[in-house]
């Protein structure tokens, strides 16, 4: 048999304490499955004492996460630590320059920096791998590089926080405000230490990101995602958009058009009766679709302890199999900068607004939409309080310029007692 494939990991928290687990509990299955025994070498995290659950004293230990991933006796550094700089950027670009396989979860790093550290690994013919870092335990990495790699990709679609999902469909099972079930998610834990990088979509904009590169074959560029997260979803907008057929999910989209690579990371609705309409809690979904496969719809836990590193360990297994690949699917020096392209395409819009409660309101808001070249499909005024009359549209295809356009037309209609909301209703 081989040697054993030693591992340094750097990150002592959720993940990383759940991959030791993995490797101290069922190494008998590792090693058959790989042909290969998988041990640890040594580990850093910032606290030594900090009491994780499980034992250490086997393994040496690093203070210096650079040091660790450095060590004679690693072969794969594992960083597990995030952040798009500091400790984890220059561990592995440390580890790389010394002969060392990467496998890392942080998608934030990949998202910046993955051309650069794609560069620097193919050169020295290193793997730098990265399933945990997108959709946890959904093995979407893999569908795209290997699965589905003889197919020209058309579309990648999907639900990639679970913290959003979990806000979202609390709202509408409870009834309650997004500032309540925000508070809620926050109690419970399931926030990140800076909640913007999940309700601001930040977190799901890098995972989106990654995917298109290795969908589209073109460099990661996480600043041409259009960007925004959930937080002016208001309980009104679920409340109508059930009452209409729909779900808002955030939801992210990455598709090649006629223009360039439309990127989007923002709340949509979706059929209430499509496999996203009915994702619940904090699960996500990815749907890939690609001219021979058609739609493959791909559904599992994004994050905790078991499904993260379930993933990290997959490309554990690769490793030590001697399997390889390009870490974006092809080789780093063909990947492409894509030309940015902003909702360039038509889709259905679901606009509410208020109105002021006198004869006309309607009609000038109907006017300013067909002035704009934006028609109607379906529309419902419901019961108002006092002086404004709650309005909802639902309109045929129009582009995004289209709906702007109209939207800041209202403006100075000198109807509107609330600013419109827009949000895109994604065909799936």
């Amino acid at each position: 048999m081989s040697q054993p494939l030693r591992l340094g990991i750097a990150g002592l928290g959720t993940v990383g304490v759940g991959v030791v687990r993995i490797i101290r509990q069922h190494a008998e299955l590792l090693t058959a499955r790989s042909g290969r025994d998988i041990s640890i070498s040594a580990v850093s995290a910032r606290s030594k004492n900090k009491d994780r659950g499980i034992p250490l004293d086997a393994y040496a230990w690093e203070d210096d996460p650079v040091a660790l991933a450095t060590r004679d006796d690693v072969d794969v550094f594992v960083e597990l630590m995030g952040g798009s700089d500091g400790p984890a950027k220059a561990a592995t670009e440390a580890a790389l320059a010394a002969g060392k396989h990467v496998i890392t979860a942080n998608k934030a790093l990949l998202a910046l920096h993955g051309q650069a550290l794609a560069e620097q690994a193919e050169a020295a013919n290193l793997s730098l791998r990265y399933e945990a870092a997108v959709a946890g335990g959904i093995p979407v990495v893999k569908a795209l590089t290997e699965g589905l790699a003889a197919n020209e990709i058309t579309r990648v679609m999907g639900v990639m926080n679970g913290s959003c999902n979990y806000i979202l469909t609390r709202m509408e099972d409870s009834g309650f405000s997004y500032q309540d079930i925000f508070a809620e998610a926050d109690g419970l834990g399931y926030l990140e230490a800076d909640p913007q990088l999940d309700v601001g979509g930040i977190d799901a904009a890098h995972k989106l990101a990654i995917l298109a590169s290795i969908a589209f074959g073109t460099r990661v560029n996480f600043d041409a995602i259009d960007l925004e997260g959930i937080e002016r979803v208001s309980i009104e907008d679920i409340t109508a958009a059930a009452d209409m057929g729909y779900k808002i999910k955030l939801l992210g989209v990455a598709q090649m058009t006629g223009r360039g690579l439309e990127q989007r990371m923002q709340p949509c609705l979706v059929p209430a009766s499509s496999p996203l309409g009915q994702l619940q809690g904090g699960t996500n979904m990815v749907v890939l679709e690609g001219h021979a496969v058609e739609q493959v719809v791909l559904r599992g836990p994004g994050a905790g302890e078991g499904p993260t590193a379930s993933a990290v360990m997959a490309d554990v297994m690769d490793i030590a199999r001697g399997f390889a690949l390009p870490v974006f699917g092809q080789p780093a020096h063909t990947l492409k900068d894509a030309k940015h392209a902003t909702s360039v395409l038509p889709a259905p819009y679901y606009l509410r607004m208020g109105l002021v409660d006198k004869p006309g309101a309607l009609a000038k808001i109907t006017t300013v939409l067909g002035e704009a070249g934006v028609s109607i499909d379906r529309m419902r005024q419901y019961g108002h309080a006092q002086t404004s009359a709650p309005v909802l549209i639902v309109t045929h295809k129009a582009t995004r310029a289209d709906i702007d356009a109209a939207i800041a037309a209202m403006e100075g209609t000198g109807v509107l007692t609330s600013a419109p909301v827009a949000l895109r209703i994604e065909e799936v």
